[in-house]
């Protein structure tokens, strides 16, 4: 369990179950958290370990054998998995093509002399269904409104564990001797166990707790206060418009299909109510209402068409992704003098002339969240006062996924490169800096939307740390 990490609404678990009902075998879940993956800090695993403390009990009240692990020290759960997998019949796992997983897939399949089943349970529609990448939002929509359909009733089962399967009374002594199983109790104190644990510690807790009991909370509270004003409350810094899922979607700890059929139920919603015709239009082909239509662009459209391009693509994170008219015209404009020219420190410590971008990078250092609209307005600045784009972009995917709980992710991912022109087009006039990539400003954005109120909540202390 690496990517999804929940027990219910879970492909990978519905296919581990076929696996142990068809050969009469008990079934183990394994999750492991290590602690020298990049930028691991108390923010992340804490987020992880509170979802298996929950994991923890569901399923202890399912019968199932859970086996929860926190690497204790660098490298200590080496040899692990292929301990396991010489007492398996199978393994399966979770096929998420972002960050270091699917390196870390491969190097268990070569490693475990056993089967081995990476199974997608990422989004509505399966990550290989689509045969490239796709330069817009629209392309991708209009293929989404052709292919989807045949998908949409594809879910995965509510409840997987229901009915009896074999019982693992406990794993081997051996195994237990040197990787000591933690149980909930023992996970409940995260604050211990993270303050012996090599991680960065100064990246603190978030805004938000982990786990699926946590997701599903946030979500019901959504779906019952806020779907109607989504359109208009989304991009306002001082309103909570948006859902809050990212985190929860990041970690599996809630799935899309849920999301998605919960919804639908609430919009009194069915397949046969589709528009024919893929048009590519943002609404009118769900045919739900317009605000639930706003919603699942943006949960669907925008967030699946990230997980297309990184999995079609290894190099998505590398500079030279971006299409070939961005890179041409931020080049054309890589040496233009800039009014203002900031460090990384600088940024991370939201020390600019800027009193709106330093709000927004306090928030996402202190709460381990961006604002919706300002993620936007936050990496076009970076790119502005950064001496190449290339710098750019290594500061805004240090800072994210540093600090962000939903990044080292294919949607924010997405955002990121979106600041420097991918999924978007030409604009004119050409600027300096910018070339024809889209430009974007403090003051336009404040004329846009209140930010008075914002500003005074994530105003930065004097000394620059926050």
């Amino acid at each position: 369990m690496i990517a999804f990490r929940r027990a219910r609404w879970n492909f990978s678990l519905d296919r581990a179950v076929e696996w142990c009902r068809e050969l009469g075998k008990p079934l183990l879940v394994f999750e492991a958290l290590r602690c020298s993956y990049p930028w691991a800090s108390e923010r992340l695993h804490r987020f992880v370990i509170e979802g298996m403390v929950e994991n923890a009990r569901r399923f202890a009240r399912l019968g199932t054998h859970y086996f929860p692990y926190v690497e204790p020290a660098e490298g200590a759960a080496r040899g692990l998995l292929e301990a396991l997998s010489r007492r398996a019949c199978v393994i399966v796992t979770d096929d998420f093509p972002c960050f270091f997983i699917p390196r870390m897939i491969e190097a268990a399949a070569r490693k475990c002399a056993v089967r081995l089943e990476a199974i997608d349970s990422n989004g509505l529609l399966p990550l290989r269904a689509a045969p490239r990448t796709f330069a817009t939002a629209f392309a991708f929509r209009r293929f989404l409104q052709v292919e989807l359909p045949k998908h949409l009733e594809d879910k995965p089962a509510r409840e997987p564990l229901r009915g009896a399967l074999p019982r693992l009374k406990s794993l081997p002594s051996g195994i237990l001797r040197r990787w000591p199983e933690q149980e909930a109790r023992v996970l409940s104190a995260s604050g211990k166990l993270l303050a012996a644990l090599p991680i960065n510690r100064a990246v603190g807790a978030a805004w938000a707790l982990g786990g699926s009991d946590a997701a599903e909370k946030c979500w019901r509270s959504f779906l019952k206060r806020r779907p109607a004003r989504y359109p208009e409350d989304r991009n306002e810094p001082q309103l909570e418009g948006t859902s809050g899922l990212s985190p929860y979607l990041h970690f599996g700890q809630i799935s899309a299909h849920q999301v998605f059929w919960d919804l639908a139920r609430a919009e009194k919603w069915t397949v046969a109510k589709l528009a024919l015709r893929a048009t590519g239009s943002r609404t009118g082909w769900w045919r739900m209402s317009e605000a639930a239509e706003g919603f699942l662009d943006e949960f669907i459209t925008w967030r699946e068409l990230g997980f297309n391009f990184c999995t079609h693509l290894r190099g998505y994170n590398r500079y030279e992704s971006l299409p070939d008219w961005a890179r041409a015209t931020l080049e054309k404009h890589s040496g233009d003098q800039r009014k203002w020219n900031y460090s990384l420190e600088e940024f991370e410590a939201a020390q600019t002339h800027d009193p709106l971008w330093n709000a927004a990078q306090t928030q996402l250092v202190r709460e381990g969240r961006l604002h919706n609209y300002l993620r936007m307005l936050w990496g076009k600045k970076i790119l502005e006062w950064s001496k190449t784009p290339r710098q750019a972009l290594r500061v805004m995917i240090e800072l994210n996924n540093k600090y962000a709980v939903d990044g080292r992710d294919p949607n924010s991912c997405s955002g990121i490169f979106w600041c420097l022109g991918r999924y978007d087009r030409p604009w004119g006039p050409e600027r300096e800096i910018f070339g024809t990539v889209r430009y974007m400003s403090s003051e336009n954005t404040a004329r846009k939307h209140p930010v008075k109120q914002y500003i005074k909540k994530y105003a930065p202390p004097l000394s620059g740390k926050v």
